[in-house]
Formats: C-alpha cells, structure tokens, sequence
C-alpha cells in the first residue's frame, strides 16, 4: 500500500475532483501501461460470462469486460500494487479505499458505438458520496474519441434511469427519470473532456453524467483500464431489478459496509 506523501495529487487535483467531479491526472501510470495491456489481451481471449460485444455499421468491435480480477494476473498486480487506490482515498478525502471492480472498454478501429450519457452508481449496488472510477486508456486518445463530463452533475442530486446500450430501460417501470438530452444542448452544460497519453487518468465520481463518442479513427485502437473504488462513506444497496455487474453471490444486507471477499481493502491512511 502506497503512503500518502508518495502519491503525486495536488490539492488543486483533489479540490477540482470535488467540485467538478471529474479531474484530469496526467502521468500517473506509464510504468502499468504494458502491465494492462497484457491483461486486456488475456481477457479478450478468454472473456467472462458477462462480457458486452458491440458492432456498429463500420464492423469494429465495442469490447467490455468487468470483474476479471480474480483471474487475470495483471490486473490483481495493478490494483493491489499500484498507487491507483491511494490516489483514489486522496481524491475523495476518504481514510480507507476498497476495490469495487475494474471495468475494459476497447473500442477497435472504426467502432462506431457512443457510449451514451449516463452516470454509475443508479447500475451499482452501492450508495455514498465517496465514489472514484480512474479511467486509465492504454493508447493514445484524442479529444474527439474521449469520454466527456458534465461538471458538477454529482452534484445535483439526481438519479438518473440506467439504459442499455440500446437506450431501453435495463429495468422497466423504474421510477426513474431520463438522462437529460445533453448532445443537444451542449451549450447549456460545463462539458469536460481532455485529450490523453497511454497512463493518463481521468478520476470521476459515480454520480457524474458522462459519455463517450464512437472510435472513428481508422487504424487506431482505443483501449481503456477503468478501476471502480470506495470510500468510508459507502455501504451496500439492495436494488430492485438488474443491476451492472450484478455481484451475485453477495449476500451482505442493505446498508452493510462492504466487507466481503469480493471487495477487498486496498488502501488505509
């Protein structure tokens, strides 16, 4: 476990998290690059039960896997070794950080597939205010093909109906308003987004509205490494209905801290 003093985020980092809920972090990973490379290779060879495969018009595959840690080498050496969890507890001012699960997208060339506007945390079974996801892309990422942000729309109390990709209600009669049209007023909206090198990250909270475009560059993969944690504040959430993932052999009871073999303590101050 890293110590705090050897983790390379500012109070500006840490305070534009908060504020905005997304930030930015440029040069963190480099050395871990490979390292998840590796790994993602071995999970597209041998992907989970629960994978998600997207062709779009052009023919290039949306690939998305999650909860492969526990079988492939490379990512438990990245979450468990890394300073990715410290980074994570300094973010959100938490004093312990748990492993929720890690999450590939690789979007192959011409993949033409947005990933629609969304938040997390209506898909998970966790409620709480210190959330961090650090999306980590693997190749070079263009401002045109990066995931976008809403600033501030972790703030605003809302809970937002979780899609599919094919914008259906992944649960019917949910209660849930929509995502509001946010392509179509741009304008009305502090819209984040930065270009990025192989072992940039960008840290979001799972309550801010974010989306991505399609990978329409024509030789250029776009492969991306995003880690899910949680702070002190989180607890257990007992959905009605599908959620992603859907953790099925937790048994811990609503409100219950997250002590369990599936979320293992990565970091303590």
């Amino acid at each position: 476990m890293a110590a705090a003093d050897e983790i390379a985020v500012t109070d500006a980092q840490a305070a534009a998290f908060r504020e905005d809920g997304a930030v930015c972090l440029r040069g963190l990973f480099p050395e871990w690059v490979e390292t998840l490379r590796r790994g993602i290779e071995r999970n597209i060879e041998a992907p989970s039960a629960d994978v998600r495969l997207y062709t779009g018009e052009r023919g290039g595959r949306f690939f998305g896997d999650y909860c492969n840690w526990g079988r492939i080498p490379e990512y438990r050496e990245f979450i468990f070794k890394s300073p990715a969890a410290a980074v994570a507890g300094r973010l959100m001012g938490s004093r312990s950080v748990r492993l929720f699960h890690e999450h590939v997208l690789v979007k192959e060339p011409n993949a033409d597939v947005p990933t629609p506007w969304h938040h997390d945390q209506p898909y998970y079974n966790v409620d709480g205010a210190q959330t961090c996801s650090l999306w980590i892309p693997l190749d070079q990422v263009p401002r045109d093909t990066v995931p976008e942000f809403v600033a501030g729309s972790h703030r605003w109390g809302k809970f937002f109906r979780p899609e599919k990709f094919n914008r259906t209600a992944l649960n019917q009669d949910d209660g849930l308003e929509p995502v509001p049209d946010i392509d179509g007023n741009r304008s009305d909206y502090r819209i984040l987004g930065w270009a990025m090198e192989p072992g940039d990250a960008v840290a979001f909270s799972y309550l801010t509205l974010h989306g991505a475009p399609a990978n329409l560059q024509a030789a250029n993969r776009r492969r991306a490494f995003s880690l899910r944690v949680v702070g002190d504040d989180v607890r257990w959430a007992v959905r009605k209905g599908a959620t992603s993932p859907p953790f099925r052999g937790v048994t811990l009871a609503h409100g219950a801290l997250l002590e369990a073999p599936e979320f293992p303590l990565l970091w303590r101050a």
